[in-house]
């Protein structure tokens, strides 16, 4: 499934995602519910303020009420203390509460991503991956609580101030509701633009993203092939969409509160007309005026900034709809019901008759069959393209065939559950991976659970005893990210150890020495012999002279096995696909020679 592909489909139905949400946000109720209960009285404490100026306007400038005009100013900032220590405490729960959320989330999803599939990793960049996997979920959780929270004390302040209106006069008071509900209409019509435009930011930011990643992973291709500039304008034609797609959506909604202010701005017109004439014909106080136009104000301030707060709201709706789409994604590589568990392979391996493809409609494999039995070694030789990396990555299943079947010991490997298969498979790659961290880290990802003896016997078989006794800190030493701080011989060993120590009964070399130079790969290909002793091995060959010794040799051309024999066997046809690819080879390294 393609990320880029989706569009927040539920994004509209509130109920659905706060129910959704409610997992996360249930083992924190009570701090959650206290911060909610907080944020009332800081909404209705707005109220105090304006009706203070009622009895300050009319008993203390109007009648000089001196012991009142002592106290009200104390009280004002006695209020006001106590509505900043709610404040601070509804901003500390807010934020706590949040995290805790978002970090849950964080880690649910990252679970998630641990069960998707290879082909989810290649149709989707690592940018769009961090920024679906990380940016929506602290977009959604923590902005949820935020804005609810902001909701309640706005709803709790409307309610006080609405109260003081109708205390000074219940007739502006009605002039000012009304006026209030006419201001919020233009909220309503935002949503779908909100939707598809937020989308869109959220998609192009991951794409940026994404570039930056490999900025920094291909750093040396760019400085090699002078790709500085190109580098540089492919980020800035994204940053321009970037802030294209921003200002479309502050078009589509900044209207609205201009729109909402110049409605709320009638409201404080008619008022203003209408109060005074109330106060020249006696029927309601300065004092009175003052108190209500105060409230009217504060009630407005929030309304005028509605457009803005529904906007985030949206877009954090949008940001919860996107992230549970992920948690809905189904991989394609799945265990089927019942599955069994493969404790050992005691007998062979078989391709029968298989097809593969991985676009519909055009087959990389066509009609595969080949038998190994265990401790034989096949070698898969061929032209580049031809199939050969497809072949072994089937066998762990990496990609499930669309006809035919791959059997260990007679039973299909969709048979198997994809641990116990796996535990049962080790695998060297050209390029290894290494993780950030020390030697003995990656080489006990292995097996976590081995000692020490074991570890030393898995150094020594890799060959690295050697070079590790050159390091200060041995094993222990910290490599950089991927082990770009050792060589390309180096980092195979270690890859080697980490093999050796997992102690799989299949083993599958994929191409493991085709990068390196003569001196490097003839120590990685002694690691290589003493990793393969007493397994049954899967080689892809880039140097035909170091498969000689396989009890199978298949050539594979165009996704089809066209030979399969021993070196000798092979050799000895004439014009066979062996025999002409071993000589070409043969004589391109005599005339290097």
């Amino acid at each position: 499934m393609r990320l880029t592909d989706t569009t927040a489909q539920n994004s509209f139905k509130y109920g659905y995602l706060l129910k959704r949400i409610s997992k996360y946000i249930l083992p924190y109720w009570d701090r959650i519910l206290l911060n909610f209960l907080i944020a009332i009285p800081v909404g209705l404490l707005d109220g105090v303020v304006a009706y203070a100026l009622r009895p300050y306007m009319d008993e203390v400038i109007g009648k000089g009420n001196e012991q009142l005009a002592f106290w009200i100013p104390f009280a004002i900032i006695f209020f006001a203390l106590f509505q900043g220590t709610l404040r601070y405490l509804n901003t500390y729960l807010t934020d706590w509460t949040g995290m805790k959320v978002t970090n849950a989330i964080k880690l649910d999803l990252f679970k998630k991503l641990l069960t998707m599939d290879t082909r989810f990793f290649q149709i989707n960049s690592s940018g769009i991956i961090l920024g679906r996997f990380l940016g929506d979920a602290d977009t959604a959780s923590k902005g949820i609580l935020d804005n609810i929270k902001t909701l309640m004390a706005t709803g709790a302040g409307t309610i006080a101030l609405v109260g003081v209106m109708l205390y000074n006069s219940w007739q502006l008071a009605i002039v000012g509701v009304v006026v209030l509900v006419f201001a919020c209409g233009p909220a309503i019509l935002i949503r779908k633009r909100i939707k598809r435009t937020s989308n869109a930011c959220m998609t192009v930011g991951g794409v940026i993203t994404t570039n930056f990643n490999e900025t920094c992973g291909g750093n040396r291709i760019i400085t090699s092939y002078g790709l500085q500039d190109y580098q540089y304008h492919k980020l800035e034609n994204q940053i321009h969409e970037a802030f294209d797609l921003s200002i479309s959506l502050t078009k589509r909604v900044g209207w609205m509160s201009p729109i909402m202010y110049l409605i709320a701005s009638f409201g404080i017109a008619i008022v203003m007309c209408f109060g005074n004439h109330l106060i020249l014909t006696g029927q309601m106080t300065s004092g009175s005026f003052a108190s209500f136009v105060t409230s009217l104000l504060l009630l407005y301030k929030p309304i005028k900034t509605l457009g803005n707060t529904l906007t985030g709201l949206q877009t954090i709706f949008v940001s919860m709809g996107r992230v549970f789409e992920l948690f809905d994604l189904v991989p394609e590589i799945q265990n089927r019901p019942e599955a069994k568990t493969l404790d050992r392979v005691s007998k062979d391996i078989s391709f029968e008759h298989v097809y593969f493809q991985y676009e519909e409609g055009i087959d990389v494999l066509k009609d595969v069959s080949i038998d190994v039995k265990v401790g034989e070694t096949l070698a898969l030789v061929g032209n580049s393209g031809g199939g050969k990396t497809t072949f072994v990555n089937l066998l762990p299943r990496f990609y499930d065939i669309y006809k035919g079947s791959i059997k260990i010991d007679g039973i299909d490997i969709r048979d198997y559950t994809l641990e116990s298969l796996r535990n049962n498979i080790s695998i060297v790659f050209q390029d290894n991976f290494l993780f950030s961290g020390t030697i003995r880290d990656n080489i006990m990802m292995g097996d976590f659970g081995a000692s020490e003896e074991k570890l030393e016997e898995a150094i020594k078989g890799a060959h690295l005893d050697e070079f590790l006794s050159t390091l200060p800190n041995g094993v222990d030493t910290v490599i950089g990210e991927r082990g770009t701080t050792l060589s390309g011989g180096q980092r195979q060993r270690v890859a080697i150890a980490r093999a050796m120590l997992k102690d799989s009964a299949i083993v599958i070399l994929d191409e493991a020495t085709s990068a390196l130079d003569n001196k490097s790969e003839a120590i990685v290909q002694k690691a290589l012999e003493n990793l393969m002793r007493n397994r049954t091995v899967f080689v892809i060959a880039h140097r035909l002279s170091t498969i000689q010794n396989a009890d199978k040799i298949a050539v594979v051309n165009d996704g089809k096995i066209v030979e399969v024999g021993t070196h000798e066997q092979l050799l000895s046809k004439e014009n066979g696909a062996y025999r002409t690819l071993y000589f070409s080879q043969f004589n391109k390294e005599a005339v290097t020679a």
